[in-house]
């Protein structure tokens, strides 16, 4: 038996998406701003209604009594037989039927009602049968409340104004210097171990301090003891990689006195690799310490990538796109391309491939790609994932002395369709020549 089923159709509140509120709706002065506005509307709201009850409510209790005293005098003169004022009569024109209803049942009663277009206050009581009623002026009284409420909305108003104005200066103080510390913040991420926020409430403890100082002095705490753990860290990889040099200057010298064998080479190859690693150590100290100074000159970039690759001795293939001339260290730039050329073949798979194309280099193999970790936090001393020799320390120096001499490296990996593999890429500052930017003027 064939059964069939009738196609579902999507809900439509699944593709409907409720509209995004713009960002500056998440900062904290629109959110004081509205919690301010909310609160003082809610606020005169709640004193002007108990004003206007009050107000009114004393108001047309004193109308209230004084028709009440009018319609004893008026009922005094209808029990003599004296004739009425004119404000005063028996069902008159006008009188209420809810008011007159009531002055039937053989009860008093009051109400206000509009009469020749004027607000008034009426009062009738029971008169043989009919309603005996009296009415009174409640044009003033009603001006009155009227004034009143005007007056309410307008403080109001006045009141919402001024309170919004001295609670955005007090949350913009707040929030700017938030905002001095989030900077400072960024900065010290960034590698500025000496940006500090230099809150004045943190200096002098007698001082009462709020949650932004103390936030303020916690991160000025903060980067002063990761600014000493970091140069503690510093000082005793350079005292190190120093204290090794004079060892291995004098293990590298016996070793070369061996007489020649199988464990000699192995002796020799250990203490060249120790001292490939304590030159290393000491490069990376002394970019650490940031006291590196960059000698500049001009170069053409095709020819210089094109020695690197020689005197690395390696199987790289060098094309030149287009060439470019560059400012730059040529000895920081040759050992940023041969770090990269030599991890590409250290680590990756052939054919490894540098490519010139103006002001820009790329290094790429066709291997696995670099790991997940060194695309998103960059380079870790020490670290490597791809099963071959290394320390780690290659494309950090690579990095830091691309750094040094102004230029951007960022590493990807290629596409799988293009066949995959680690790219790093390196952006240098070009130079351009002042007679060729200038345009030609007219002798």
């Amino acid at each position: 038996m064939n059964r069939s089923r009738e196609p579902r159709t999507p809900k439509a509140s699944a593709s409907r998406r409720l509209p995004r509120l713009p960002a500056w709706t998440a900062t904290l002065t629109w959110k004081a701003a509205v919690f301010i506005t909310v609160m003082c509307c809610a606020l005169a709201a709640l004193l002007g209604t108990l004003v206007h009850v009050s107000v009114a409510g004393q108001t047309v209790k004193d109308s209230r009594d004084k028709a009440l005293a009018r319609l004893d005098e008026v009922s005094r003169l209808y029990e003599s037989g004296e004739p009425l004022p004119r404000f005063a009569g028996v069902d008159p024109a006008g009188l209420p039927e809810s008011l007159r209803a009531l002055a039937l049942t053989g009860e008093r009663g009051t109400m206000v009602t509009e009469f020749k277009g004027r607000p008034t206050m009426w009062a009738a009581a029971p008169a043989d049968g009919r309603a005996l009623a009296v009415r009174i002026d409640y044009t003033q009284s009603a001006d009155t409340i009227d004034g009143l409420d005007r007056s309410i909305l307008g403080s109001s108003v006045l009141a919402i104004g001024a309170t919004l104005l001295v609670g955005a200066f007090a949350v913009t103080r707040i929030t700017r210097r938030l905002h001095a510390t989030a900077q400072v913040a960024r900065r010290i991420s960034a590698g500025d171990l000496d940006a500090r926020v230099n809150d004045p409430r943190t200096k002098d403890p007698s001082r009462p301090q709020d949650e932004v100082a103390t936030v303020s002095g916690a991160l000025d705490t903060m980067a002063s003891s990761l600014q000493r753990k970091l140069q503690s860290e510093q000082r005793f990889t350079a005292d190190v990689a120093h204290e090794l040099r004079t060892p291995l200057t004098g293990l590298s010298a016996a070793a070369e006195l061996l007489p020649e064998g199988r464990p000699s080479e192995l002796v020799r190859d250990r203490v060249r690799t120790m001292r490939a690693l304590t030159e290393d150590l000491l490069e990376i100290s002394r970019l650490d310490a940031g006291t590196e100074k960059v000698d500049l000159a001009v170069h053409d970039l095709g020819p210089l990538a094109e020695r690197v690759v020689r005197a690395s001795g390696s199987d790289t293939e060098v094309r030149v796109v287009r060439d470019a001339t560059v400012e730059t260290d040529k000895r920081r730039l040759e050992r940023v391309l041969g770090n990269l050329v030599a991890n590409a073949h250290k680590h990756g798979a052939p054919p490894v491939v540098l490519t010139v194309d103006g002001p820009v280099v790329t290094v790429r193999d066709h291997g696995a790609g670099y790991p997940e970790y060194l695309l998103e936090a960059g380079p870790q001393r020490f670290r490597t994932e791809s099963g071959g020799k290394g320390h780690g320390l290659g494309l950090t120096i690579a990095a830091g002395q691309a750094e040094v001499i102004g230029a951007e490296l960022v590493f990807s990996n290629a596409p799988e369709e293009d066949g995959g593999g680690a790219l790093a890429r390196l952006t240098l500052p070009e130079y351009v020549h002042l007679a060729d930017s200038e345009e030609p003027t007219d002798a």
